[in-house]
């Protein structure tokens, strides 16, 4: 794969290689993020220096369906050693999925100095590089959040509905079993959560991991991401767009590309997606 710079992202600085973050496991300035599906992964071996955010325990609020407030969320900070100076850095498994999650949760509350890197988990390990259970500990910070903003990046189901009502774009990321209903959560995954299946009405199929490079996770470049997006489905930089899966994390993937990668001027997560949508009474579905 070339090198990041030679890509064509409209933003490639929001991502960084293994070999940038090997030549930064030492800087006061960084601190590097695990995300995982698999919570397990992080205690089994990690890069050194690394903290785990957990999506479930850090990220969600542990009564409402909805994520952690500014308080919860300048706890988690100060707790992991993080100013609004500090440049994190998210990687995870799946192809990153679930760092571009956590990526996606932080910039609700603007925190704008945060990358990715390219390749996840995966990559690191596919070179061989040093991984540790070492669990480190950093002094905890002071941390003033802004209110979260959920205006420019999170859609809620009226506004999909709305959206839907006057025909614009909306991309369901899921697999195409689940788009067209034979299933109801990924493949190889227990079917549950949901009472109906299928997706909303003029919704283009564009599963999240066509984005990426399956050998070693890395996304592709931006003529192959334009070739998917906007040749092949038609979509515009300019376009209103809402992207949704199953509960929001598959979709952030996409939010990511479009936004970063492609330049997208106005994309939104619909994270209720089809857990909140499939159970909702009175909604329109096809299948």
């Amino acid at each position: 794969m070339t090198a990041i710079a030679e890509r064509g992202y409209a933003t490639p600085e929001v991502l960084v290689s293994t070999d940038w973050v090997a030549e930064h496991l030492n800087d006061p300035n960084i601190r590097l993020i695990e995300s995982n599906e698999d919570t397990l992964l992080y205690p089994s071996g990690h890069i050194p220096g690394a903290v785990q955010v957990d999506w479930v325990a850090d990220l969600n609020d542990p009564v409402r369906r909805d994520y952690l407030g500014k308080e919860g969320f300048d706890k988690l900070m100060s707790k992991i050693g993080v100013t609004k100076d500090t440049t994190v850095v998210f990687y995870g498994d799946k192809n990153n999925w679930w760092a571009t999650y956590a990526f996606w949760v932080f910039q609700l509350f603007d925190h704008k100095n945060a990358k990715v890197m390219d390749g996840g988990r995966l990559k690191w390990e596919q070179e061989g590089r040093t991984l540790t259970r070492d669990v480190p500990a950093y002094p905890a910070t002071h941390y003033d959040a802004p209110r979260r903003d959920d205006t420019k990046i999170r859609a809620f189901k009226e506004q999909v509905l709305k959206h839907q009502a006057d025909n614009k774009p909306l991309v369901d990321v899921r697999s195409p079993a689940e788009y067209s209903g034979e299933k109801t959560h990924m493949p190889e995954y227990p079917q549950e959560g949901v009472l109906r299946g299928g997706h909303i009405p003029g919704a283009r199929s564009v599963p999240w991991a066509r984005a990426a490079n399956p050998e070693d996770g890395t996304f592709k470049s931006a003529d192959e991401l334009k070739a998917i997006y906007e040749q092949e489905q038609g979509l515009k930089p300019k376009d209103d767009v809402i992207a949704y899966c199953r509960i929001g994390e598959r979709s952030s993937h996409t939010w990511f590309v479009l936004t970063y990668l492609l330049g997208f001027e106005k994309v939104r997560n619909y994270d209720g997606s089809w857990t909140e949508w499939g159970n909702s009474v009175g909604v329109p579905i096809e299948k």
